[in-house]
């Protein structure tokens, strides 16, 4: 039931459009007369705006509308659920497999196209950066750029909604440093979030970068992301609009992974965030997430992880760690321009 913060001893406005949205929520009529007489309103008032509420035929059509698009929603969930069944029923469904140099056809026909997780090995051998890279090797050639990183993220929960207000510009060899002394910490993180300016500043990094043409379109602009980060990073539970490829090049990440047909039990609330907090997710708080499959794995140096489109995920860093994501694949990967949810839901 919405709530109100309105303390008025008689009806106005904010009352009515209370009333009029608890309504078409289903709320009990009953119950909202007794809400508004505890709030100081007389009982003759109080009675005459039900009254007057239940008989608009505005608030009676708004009520049909919202309980048909309460059944619509529930028909979508449906849908989602057969998915989630016949998933349980598949052996291989409750497991992120591990497999070496697929190919092209292996990948898009087992995975891409169904929607599947996999971890790829054997691909990353030919890339000077599993060799190369290293935090001395970074602060070595590339420590005086300037770039941006996140910091100051244990500030707000909601840092990575927020990851515009957390921005700052710093040489490299300053944010190495913090790197290699800080231990663990979520405080800061260099993400994709910060990728249009450090592309430019560290461009030659690409350099070092493989192509994966089995699997990846190396003509198209959307060829890397840069993530770099102390151990104890994490970025919360969240889906992307993207299939994308996390390649590991240094240290290790644990990621949580929850199939996209979850939806209806992982309490999304805003855009492609759930309040589930992925390093220990309270049962008791998201009672819908003991319903919910969760995958888990350990990425380690040299191999990919395919994430799928709408796939929730967890990700946190286990050591100071490199990863390169990419969403350049051969096939179709614009899941964004029918997306139309940016907002709270």
């Amino acid at each position: 039931m919405a709530q109100t913060t309105v303390n008025k001893t008689t009806v106005n406005d904010d009352w009515r459009r209370w009333i009029a949205e608890n309504l078409s929520l289903g709320g009990d009529p009953q119950a909202l007369f007794g809400i508004l007489v505890a709030n100081g309103i007389a009982e003759t008032e109080a009675a005459d705006e039900m009254r007057l509420a239940l008989s608009s035929p505005y608030i009676l059509g708004g009520r049909q509308a919202a309980e048909r698009l309460g059944n619509r929603l529930k028909k979508h969930d449906w849908v989602l659920d057969i998915h989630r069944v016949l998933n349980r029923q598949n052996p291989q469904g409750g497991v992120i497999e591990r497999r070496h140099q697929l190919t092209r056809d292996e990948f898009y026909q087992d995975y891409y196209l169904r929607n599947r997780p996999v971890i790829i090995t054997g691909m990353l051998e030919d890339w000077p950066a599993r060799t190369k890279w290293s935090l001395a090797f970074l602060k070595e050639q590339y420590g005086d750029r300037e770039v941006q990183v996140q910091m100051g993220r244990n500030q707000d929960a909601a840092y990575e909604i927020k990851s515009e207000q957390f921005r700052k510009l710093m040489r490299l060899r300053d944010y190495i440093g913090m790197i290699e002394s800080a231990g663990e910490t979520n405080d800061f993180y260099m993400t994709a979030n910060n990728s249009s300016s450090n592309r430019v500043a560290l461009k030659e990094l690409w350099q070092d970068i493989g192509r994966l043409p089995e699997y990846l379109n190396a003509q198209s602009a959307d060829d890397g992301f840069l993530w770099l980060g102390p151990a104890g990073t994490r970025t919360p539970f969240h889906h992307d609009l993207t299939n994308n490829f996390m390649a590991q090049v240094m240290g290790r990440k644990l990621i949580k992974l929850i199939p996209a047909y979850e939806l209806p039990y992982v309490y999304n609330d805003r855009h492609c965030f759930t309040p589930v907090d992925g390093h220990s997710i309270d049962y008791e708080r998201f009672p819908l997430m003991r319903n919910v499959q969760v995958l888990e794995c350990v990425l380690a140096p040299g191999e990919i992880l395919f994430l799928p489109v709408g796939c929730w995920h967890y990700v946190e860093g286990l050591d100071a760690s490199i990863t390169v994501s990419a969403i350049n694949f051969h096939l179709e990967n614009d899941f964004s321009s029918f997306y139309t949810t940016y907002s709270d839901v």
